[in-house]
């Protein structure tokens, strides 16, 4: 008796199956998403539209307000001032950060004896918490007794010191540049992966053609540096403007909301006032803030592709 031949398999049925695999391997992921983002930003939003106290943690009762918290927050006479700190905050800590990691990924693109030791030591600003660092640095820029104003006495630059902490201005460019220094390592890392990418033969043959190290960089570098750059400025501005710790420890918000920014006043309004409604809201602000540098990050790079 001849077996019979098999049945080929239904092409449809192999197309749900894979179907479903996919979500299956998917499931997880998307679970923890849903529980432990999507869950508490739905809340933080709800939150944002009610009348949130501290009683009502006790009472559960949180009236709805609409949008309210967020017409208080945006029509709040400090709001413009704490704005315009958020902007200068963000792209002074953008610009130095990135021009300075870009500095130090092209240097130690070079071999030379103990580089790999000195890039695992430029990681460590980074790796510290943020407040173990701010705690050292007000040390450091304390107006009387910081290590700062007595290099800078020391050197005769300067008789009475530097205000770092209780200048309006120097306040502002202080929490600025420990932010550079905290910052610079981890985009000297992501900078220096991108140019290990870079092929070798294309910097040859630019020689050969007699393109210095200007023309190099201009016409290879950055170029095919432009993608990680990108990536790497929109995890900046997201990260930055969340920053909160570093400069409640080092100013506190001031002098007289000096260094107060959007992210440090969320914090006053629910951990200080605890009027919650309005924090979440000031918080949500920053969200939307995020997700516009994004979305216009990703239309100016789909544009910059399609040339």
């Amino acid at each position: 008796m001849r077996s019979r031949p098999p049945r080929a398999a239904d092409p449809s049925r192999v197309r749900r199956g894979e179907r479903w695999t996919r979500w299956l391997f998917a499931a997880p992921a998307a679970t923890y998403l849903l529980l432990f983002f999507g869950y508490p930003m739905a809340e933080n939003v709800v939150m944002s539209l009610q009348q949130y106290t501290a009683t009502s943690f006790y009472t559960g009762e949180a009236p709805f307000v609409g949008l309210r918290n967020y017409t208080a927050v945006l029509s709040s006479p400090d709001f413009p001032r704490t704005l315009l700190t958020t902007a200068v905050f963000t792209a002074g800590s953008l610009l130095g950060q990135f021009t300075l990691g870009l500095a130090l990924a092209l240097f130690f693109r070079r071999r030379f004896p103990l580089g790999g030791v000195l890039r695992s030591l430029l990681l460590l600003p980074w790796l510290l918490p943020l407040v173990a660092s701010g705690t050292v640095w007000r040390w450091m820029l304390d107006p009387d007794t910081g290590v700062v104003n007595a290099v800078l006495r020391g050197l005769h630059l300067t008789s009475s010191g530097v205000p770092w902490l209780t200048g309006t201005s120097q306040a502002l460019l202080s929490v600025v540049l420990v932010n550079i220094w905290v910052g610079v390592p981890f985009n000297t890392a992501i900078l220096y992966g991108g140019l290990q990418d870079i092929p070798p033969y294309l910097y040859e043959a630019a020689r050969l053609d007699g393109a210095g190290p200007t023309a190099s960089f201009r016409h290879i570098t950055w170029p095919l540096l432009r993608p990680v750059a990108g990536v790497l400025l929109v995890l900046g501005v997201v990260y930055t403007l969340r920053v909160t710790d570093l400069i409640l420890v080092i100013t506190g918000g001031g002098p007289a909301g000096a260094t107060g920014t959007i992210a440090t006043r969320s914090y006053e309004l629910s951990f200080r006032q605890f009027d919650f409604g309005r924090g979440t809201a000031t918080g949500n602000l920053l969200v939307v803030l995020s997700l516009v540098f994004a979305l216009l990050h990703l239309r100016a790079d789909r544009r910059a592709r399609a040339v």
